[in-house]
């Protein structure tokens, strides 16, 4: 992980603002980062986990709020019942919040008519109402367990202080040859789109540059400074996940000089 992960992590903004079905949004504070210094990362955890490292060390470098817990387990007997990804304290009025960080890559399938049922991963493998039962029912819930109750207190953290928030950050990707209208959610958080192969084999393509990115690098804003490949070199790679079952994203750069990112669905 470096510089232009934790900076593509603050420029995504939270996918709504107050409240969403009952859930509040944690409001990431603002940072100045001239002092900042990134510590390592383990390279060989899949890019969520990346992320909660870097929420972490973020929120030290912060003066709003101090971490009290950070990826905890909760434990019945031997058994790890669920985790607890951050018990925060604010500086100003010592306010204590459970914050649930989830970071989403999701593309916009507006054939669904419900806004909470169009946002899908691009291998549409989660979804975000899914997600959004995930933490209200089972996330949220964990801290009213018994075994989340006793392990509180024997840090001295009062539970019926505790408020919790996701701190639900995401990246949307509408249709290429279409908008997509939010009515509910922030549409700041449409960053790109996404196209079947078969869109991407028209011939609007084929005079353009293109990068194929790693898992790691999908929260980087893209930039000119990679090495770029045509069409003819990039569809192979294409083809090459597609088998693997994954989409691809993609930077694009257009004959305007124009950078995109895109999802390659299949």
């Amino acid at each position: 992980m470096n510089v232009s992960q934790v900076k593509g992590f603050l420029q995504t903004q939270e996918l709504w603002n107050d409240t969403f079905n009952g859930i509040p949004q944690f409001k990431f504070p603002e940072l100045n980062l001239i002092d900042f210094r990134l510590q390592p990362i383990p390279e060989n955890i899949r890019l969520g986990h990346q992320i909660e490292y870097i929420f972490q060390q973020l929120i030290a470098h912060s003066t709003s709020y101090k971490t009290l817990l950070f990826n905890q387990p909760i434990r019945n007997e031997k058994i790890t019942t669920g985790e607890i990804d951050f018990i925060l304290q604010n500086t100003k009025n010592q306010e204590i919040i459970h914050v649930e960080l989830t970071y989403k890559f999701y593309i916009i399938d507006t054939n669904i008519s419900d806004e909470i049922h169009q946002l899908v991963g691009p291998n549409r493998k989660d979804a975000f109402y899914e997600k959004v039962q995930k933490i209200k029912h089972k996330q949220f819930a964990l801290l009213k367990t018994k075994e989340a109750i006793q392990f509180l207190e024997s840090k001295h953290i009062n539970v019926h202080n505790i408020i919790s928030k996701a701190c639900f950050k995401a990246q949307l990707f509408k249709p290429y040859f279409e908008d997509a209208i939010l009515t509910t959610l922030n549409e700041n958080c449409i960053v790109g789109s996404w196209l079947s192969l078969n869109e991407f084999k028209l011939s609007l393509f084929n005079e353009n540059l293109y990068y194929l990115l790693k898992k790691q690098e999908w929260i980087i804003v893209p930039t000119f400074d990679v090495e770029w490949k045509i069409y003819q070199s990039i569809i192979g790679d294409i083809y090459k996940a597609h088998e693997r079952k994954q989409a691809p994203m993609l930077w694009m750069k257009d004959k305007n000089n124009k950078l995109h990112k895109i999802f390659i669905v299949r």
